[in-house]
């Protein structure tokens, strides 16, 4: 495999530079079409030992595919988040200039440097950077057809905890899916850790993390969304909030996304 970091991109929806990391598959071809796997947080790739984790798969005769991994900068609380929508505390006031960033900026510079397919591209994140990935295929169907969300930040809500909280409205990603159509072509990977966090709101014995998770799952259940087929679900024992714990799952995300 070929590993190029350090690269820049200007962006003139968010008004600065940005960088990114590239890994081109073994035998990368210009002849070939290849998927591109898109990772929020690419500032972590070596906390996340991604190098032995692409290089493992491919020695053992995964799919290729090329890789590139956005860094994040002080900004990351207003880049991150949902689209339209901000938190109880303002916060992701870019997460649409963001999004667009990827989609108008980002993704069609990739596409003249290397070989790419059109479409059906892959998103993924951890925490915050994970409910960006997934407000991001959610909202924009059609450039990434697949969503990997490891420990995400899926309390993301526009109401403070409070006696006027309220779980079916106030989460901002749960209210977005259940507003929204059925779009046949996505598909959801979720991963949570048991240790995630310790924070039990409703006192059902579920750490908040995993509830919320199992939440959205439910909403996107209703939408005609199926698990086994179009979401699946794992979860580490003593897992935590943390690059050691997501190292530990990225694997089985890379098999599930090139099954």
């Amino acid at each position: 495999m070929r590993l190029v970091k350090g690269l820049n991109i200007s962006s003139k929806f968010l008004g600065r530079k940005v960088t990114y990391d590239l890994v081109l598959p073994p035998n990368y071809s210009p002849q070939e079409k290849y998927t591109l796997l898109l990772m929020n947080d690419g500032q972590d790739y070596e906390k996340l030992a991604m190098s032995q984790t692409l290089q493992t798969f491919w020695n053992n005769h995964g799919t290729p595919f090329v890789f590139v991994g956005v860094h994040c900068n002080k900004n990351r609380l207003a880049e991150y988040g949902t689209s339209g929508i901000l938190d109880f505390l303002g916060r992701g006031k870019k997460a649409k200039k963001y999004q667009s960033f990827l989609l108008e900026e980002l993704v069609p510079f990739l596409k003249k440097e290397v070989s790419l397919e059109k479409g059906n591209h892959v998103i993924c994140g951890f925490s915050l950077g994970g409910l960006s990935a997934f407000d991001t295929i959610w909202g924009n169907s059609g450039v990434f057809n697949k969503v990997g969300v490891f420990s995400g930040a899926l309390w993301w809500r526009s109401k403070d905890y409070g006696k006027d909280f309220d779980e079916t409205r106030d989460r901002i990603i749960h209210q977005k899916v259940q507003s929204a159509s059925f779009v046949p072509y996505l598909k959801f990977w979720f991963q949570c850790g048991t240790n995630d966090e310790k924070a039990d709101r409703n006192n059902n014995g579920i750490i908040d993390a995993i509830d919320d998770t199992f939440d959205l799952i439910k909403e996107l259940e209703k939408k005609g969304y199926s698990k086994g087929q179009t979401i699946h679900y794992e979860e580490i024992e003593d897992g935590e909030h943390n690059q050691a714990t997501w190292r530990l799952a990225f694997p089985s995300f890379l098999s599930w996304v090139f099954a």
